[in-house]
């Protein structure tokens, strides 16, 4: 034995090995041990094993007595903690050699630093602690448990406690919890299945905690002979699961309840999820739903669909945010009405990777907003009948007035028996002319949803010269020339009341702005031009300088001459009352020469 301690088989072993005498005194190393002594110069043969190994410990020491006496083969684990160096771990085997068997010559003893190793151990130990993982085991053989220290931190069990398996089963939250790991047991051990499964425990201080428990069988011989796994403490991670649950259950209520759908749209692979409440606000079924970017753009109406896609390419390149309205068109031909808002998501680099968002049906919003609309667009109808109203209280019936007047005070004066009857004749037609006006003011100030339907067919001829004959004695006062170049079958669709008061007004314009230094001319002309007639209303008057007063001339409370009546209403109201009859009225001016103004009314289809 000793020759074999001596021989090159010790020296070149692949480990840092040497061999000691009783004595412990130096006889024999490998090559790697010396190696491994630091400042040491000469050969350690001979040289006490402490002399050299200064850093082994009480424990080293024991080991090697007992062994010297006969003892076994001894593993001993040693830290060091050297001033300034990190710390090492060392594992020394103690084995006993004997000449013949029967007496013990020396010591092998073999060093192998087991730092790494260590370090790995307790970086595993660290993070199982700090994630409260622990360890089990059941030994059916022997009828043990067995329990890792983090395992029993759970239970909030002793160090010293010694479970066994129906204790650890107890532990277990009586009913849906406990019976569940009883059958799961119970399947692995009669088939060998193992389980990972989460449930609660009652732990030894009354604490009810959320665990991971995982399981597995050892089969011998078709027997199961052990059950190991780990235990985890999953408490905190489960009730913010079950809070986030209860979130998002609600929120599920919430959103189902408003109808309000969610949508993830994977901008690089093209994929669209809908939730199961995106489906009834577009009609569509889910099955037929294909879950493609394109499936969306085909819902779209037609009209909206640029804008739509517009406000999406936008989104995805940063420029806006998401949040836009679009309608959609079922496929039963129904229109609904949209609200989309979303957020973009982006990667690393800032390239967006994914949409999420919501929508929701505002076609009932819609609807409301166009009463409301219509509501407004009604009072505001009624506000410029009002303001007509007035207008033809104090303008045109004042201009009835007037020539009543004149015509009472002509036949009080008169003395000529034929001049009477035909001043009679003519205050017959003035009354006329009031009556039709006062009717047509009840036309003026209905409500109703629609200003056009007010609108029917009126006589265009018809009406002008009821107007001529109404203003006939101031016309007679000016010397007037009225010529009326107007079929007298000729309709137009007008308001009454506006046509009325439309053409009133130009001949009392026409009236008060005529030339002191001629007779006043008047020239009427109509002619239907497909789907409108022009009227062209000339005088000549004074004139308007159109350079100057041309962007005013139908401006509220304007006036382009010094008279006394000249209020600067009546322009913009006949403008108000032509536009609100879908026509419209331009006019063409030369000072000193007269006006043409030409009034575009709707013509009736014969």
């Amino acid at each position: 034995m000793e020759t074999l301690l001596t021989s090159s088989f010790i020296k070149d072993y692949p480990a840092s090995v040497v061999i000691v005498n009783p004595q412990m005194r130096i006889i024999e190393h490998s090559k790697l041990w010396l190696k491994e002594l630091e400042n040491r110069n000469g050969s350690p043969i001979g040289i006490p094993f402490y002399d050299i190994i200064d850093y082994t410990d009480e424990g080293f020491s024991k080991c090697c007595e007992e062994c010297l006496q006969g003892g076994k083969i001894t593993k001993v684990i040693q830290k060091l903690n050297p001033p300034e160096e990190k710390t090492r771990w060392l594992e020394w085997t103690i084995s006993p050699w004997k000449e013949n068997h029967i007496e013990v010559n020396g010591l092998i003893i073999i060093k192998n630093d087991i730092t790494e190793t260590k370090r790995k151990e307790e970086l595993l130990l660290k993070s199982k602690r700090i994630s409260r993982i622990g360890g089990w085991e059941v030994d059916l053989l022997a009828n043990t448990v067995y329990w890792t220290q983090v395992t029993k931190e759970i239970h909030e069990v002793p160090m010293d406690y010694v479970p066994n398996l129906e204790e650890g089963i107890n532990f277990y939250k009586e009913g849906v919890d406990r019976d569940k790991i009883s059958i799961l047991v119970s399947d692995a051990m009669n088939e060998g299945l193992p389980w990972d499964t989460e449930l609660r425990i009652i732990t030894a201080k009354g604490k009810e905690i959320w665990v991971r428990a995982k399981g597995e069988v050892e089969i011998v011989d078709g027997i199961c002979v052990r059950i190991y796994g780990t235990f985890q403490d999953i408490d905190e991670k489960k009730r913010v699961e079950l809070k986030y649950q209860e979130v998002s259950d609600r929120l599920a209520i919430a959103t189902k309840a408003a109808s309000i759908g969610i949508w993830d749209y994977n901008i690089v692979e093209n994929v669209l999820v809908w939730d199961d409440n995106m489906y009834p606000l577009y009609g569509v079924k889910k099955e037929d739903f294909s879950g493609v970017y394109e499936a969306w753009e085909s819902t779209i109406h037609p009209e909206d669909s640029k804008p739509a896609q517009d406000q999406l390419e936008l989104a995805i390149n940063g420029e806006i945010d998401f949040n836009t309205e679009f309608r959609v068109v079922w496929p039963n031909g129904e229109i609904r009405y949209i609200k989309a808002v979303a957020h973009v998501i982006r990667d690393a680099k800032e390239n967006a990777v994914k949409m999420v968002g919501a929508n929701w049906d505002i076609t009932t919003n819609k609807k409301a907003e166009k009463k409301l609309k219509n509501l407004l667009d009604i009072t505001s109808e009624q506000n410029n009948s009002l303001m007509n109203f007035a207008h033809i209280v104090s303008h045109n019936l004042r201009s009835h007035s007037s020539n009543l007047s004149m015509l009472s005070g002509f036949f009080v004066e008169e003395k000529d028996k034929d001049e009477k009857d035909q001043l009679i004749k003519m205050l017959c037609e003035a009354s006329e002319s009031l009556n039709e006006t006062v009717q047509n003011l009840s036309e003026v100030v209905q409500v109703k949803t629609d200003a056009l339907d007010k609108m029917r067919p009126v006589n265009l001829y018809e009406t002008i010269t009821a107007v001529e004959k109404n203003l006939a004695v101031l016309l007679k006062e000016k010397d007037t020339v009225c010529e009326i170049e107007v079929d007298k079958e000729l309709k137009i669709k007008a308001i009454p009341a506006y046509l009325d008061s439309i053409l009133l007004n130009l001949f009392t314009n026409s009236i008060k702005y005529s030339s002191p230094e001629r007779s006043l001319a008047l020239r009427i002309t109509a002619e239907k031009n497909g789907d409108h007639t022009l009227v062209t209303f000339s005088d000549n008057g004074q004139g308007i300088n159109l350079k100057r007063h041309g962007n005013a001339i139908f401006g509220m409370y304007k006036t382009f001459h010094k008279h006394k009546d000249a209020k600067g209403i009546g322009l913009f109201i006949t403008k108000n009352q032509i536009e609100s009859m879908n026509g419209k009225i331009e006019v063409d001016s030369q000072v000193n020469k007269g006006t043409t103004f030409q009034l575009y009314f709707e013509s009736i289809d014969l």
